[in-house]
């Protein structure tokens, strides 16, 4: 398939491309930007005229449900609702039923998604069997079955010597530890931010000293180890200062934070508004700000959706009661775009922070449109403005606090390996 994608502005972070080009594509790769190769006639032609095209966005953390969880969504519903929110790449955490502390269940996720061939899907691999925190799993093997990285998601490594001994392990290999940095014990049954609000509301509050004291004590184990660490999800602005200082340090440390997290404080959780119980908590205006301001500074690598579908049931409980999570993958570039608008960001550098930087957190080869590279491409209109409603979404989950409200951002068009997987029905190509 060869296909000419014209009249677009080309936004590519990697190659400092910020212009108006057309992009060819052939055999699956980006064969030309700007100047069509020698004797290229294309099989389709899409007009991008008023739309930016980037590389297929890249998420750091997206629950694809399966296996397990069906019930919540499948892997399907989620793979559609990446190729509708523009992400072609995608990393998903181990926190499945059954744990992916095995090599053959790394190896029959993989088969499946590729079966699907909606996104490239890069399991993170248990760091404990049964993320119980006890024992650590055999990281070689399950990186040979395709993982990435090695992760507790939500659990807790209480016992800081098998944290330790983890990371000297991951340290011999070169694998990266990905880490959400909370204490057990000072978040234990908290549902929001320790403050006035959660004061007021009758809620358990969990303490930004939680976060502080978790990053304190893995960035001492790393710089002892001299492991690889991604923080996950930070939301606490002591946080994002204490990162600063390890990197420049020379600490091995990389970090994320979830789209939900730079838009939302503990006011919004209104009068109990369950679609807010996300972890970690949504905080302060000043940890909020501070999180832009370390992800304009490059403190903070990479902007994530923190995709968690909860189904309808779960969500309908009390507050503390529901299951915490958001659903994101189709928000993800809209909320960016927002972000980046609110506090006047060029666009190139949002769209790096959700292609190319967390492709590099990941280590793979992904979130550019350089020639020869995989045709992994995103085209959407910047001004197209839409209302996030429940039946908008293709997630199997609807569950998300920006319900009601209308964003800018709309995707056209995914390609994913020169193939068209998505097409927005309001566009023709």
């Amino acid at each position: 398939m060869k296909i000419h994608i014209k009249n677009g502005h080309v936004i590519d972070p990697k190659n400092k491309t910020d212009s108006l080009q057309d992009v060819f594509i052939a055999a699956g790769k980006i064969v030309g930007i700007g100047k069509a190769p020698n004797e290229f006639a294309a099989n389709q032609t899409i007009d991008a005229d008023g739309s930016i095209i980037c590389p297929g966005l890249v998420d750091l953390s997206a629950r694809l449900r399966e296996p397990g969880f069906e019930y919540k969504a499948t892997l399907i519903s989620e793979m559609q609702a990446a190729a509708a929110g523009g992400v072609t790449s995608l990393a998903c955490p181990p926190d499945t039923d059954p744990v992916l502390d095995e090599p053959g269940l790394v190896e029959m996720l993989k088969h499946r998604a590729k079966q699907l061939n909606l996104a490239h899907v890069y399991p993170l691999g248990a760091l404990t069997r049964q993320l119980k925190g006890m024992q650590i799993t055999e990281m070689c093997e399950l990186a040979e079955a395709g993982c990435v990285g090695f992760s507790q998601a939500d659990s807790a490594i209480t016992d800081t010597q098998v944290l330790w001994r983890a990371m000297q392990y991951a340290a011999t290999f070169g694998f990266t530890i990905w880490l959400r940095p909370e204490d057990h014990y000072l978040a234990q049954n908290g549902v929001a931010h320790d403050g006035e609000i959660a004061a007021r509301l009758g809620l358990k509050g969990i303490p930004s000293a939680a976060e502080a004291l978790a990053v304190a004590s893995i960035l001492r184990i790393a710089q002892e180890t001299s492991a690889k660490v991604h923080l996950c999800r930070l939301s606490t602005a002591e946080a994002v200062e204490m990162v600063r200082m390890a990197k420049k340090h020379g600490i091995k440390v990389s970090c994320d934070v979830s789209a939900n997290h730079l838009h939302l404080t503990e006011h919004d959780i209104g009068f109990f508004n369950a679609n807010c119980n996300i972890k970690p908590p949504v905080r302060t205006q000043r940890d909020c700000a501070a999180l832009s301001q370390g992800l304009n500074d490059g403190t903070i690598n990479a902007i994530c959706s923190d995709h968690t579908p909860v189904d309808d049931d779960a969500k309908l409980l009390p507050f503390a009661e529901a299951e915490p999570g958001a659903t994101g993958l189709e928000l993800l570039l809209p909320l960016t775009l927002k972000w980046a608008a609110l506090h006047k960001i060029p666009l190139i550098n949002a769209i790096n922070c959700i292609t190319q930087a967390p492709a590099q957190v990941l280590g793979i080869d992904a979130g550019d449109l350089s020639i020869n590279s995989n045709a992994d491409v995103c085209i959407f209109d910047p001004n197209q403005y839409w209302k996030i409603e429940a039946k908008a979404l293709k997630s199997q989950g609807k569950n998300t606090p920006f319900l009601g409200l209308e964003l800018a951002g709309k995707v056209r068009y995914t390609i994913l390996n020169g193939q068209l997987i998505y097409q927005n029905q309001s566009y023709s190509a």
